[in-house]
């Protein structure tokens, strides 16, 4: 990265700093969308972005889909307040994307809720094709826009 920012990959304990600062970072409680086990299972696809002392100023918490071997899906990310429009987000999916072509995956995947303009508004930006909402999609009464992203065409 630039200056005092670097990525690393993600480590197991790296979930307790994390789950300590999302509910803070969005400004609503969040946290239940992402359990332990995204880290302790996932940790090699996700990434951490830290400042010099190790303040965590973004990570990205994605995999490699054992099921869809073509896919790999962005679970949650996040930047620090004072890191917004920085350009560490872009960072953070440019490292994922990396991670997921290398194990020769064609597709990147992420879904949000209809209601979160900025993350709809990102993904796009990074050249996403962005679907729905869609009704139904994690339960009754729960629509997601759903995002797609091919590896080998521009953003």
């Amino acid at each position: 990265m630039t200056g005092d920012l670097w990525l690393r990959a993600a480590r197991p304990a790296d979930y307790d700093r994390i789950i300590a600062v999302v509910d803070d970072w969005w400004g609503r409680p969040v946290r239940h969308a992402l359990p332990r086990l995204f880290l302790d299972h996932f940790h090699d696809t996700s990434i951490i972005a830290e400042r010099s002392g190790g303040e965590l100023a973004g990570f990205l918490v994605g995999f490699c889909s054992p099921a869809q071997r073509d896919c790999a899906y962005i679970q949650f990310a996040g930047v620090a307040p004072g890191e917004r429009r920085s350009g560490l987000a872009r960072s953070l999916y440019q490292a994922f994307f990396e991670i997921a072509a290398k194990d020769g995956r064609h597709l990147v995947r992420a879904v949000t809720a209809p209601a979160n303009a900025a993350s709809i508004a990102f993904h796009a930006a990074m050249g996403f094709a962005v679907t729905g909402p869609v009704d139904g999609y994690d339960g009754p009464r729960c629509a997601k826009v759903l995002f797609e992203r091919r590896l080998d065409q521009p953003a």
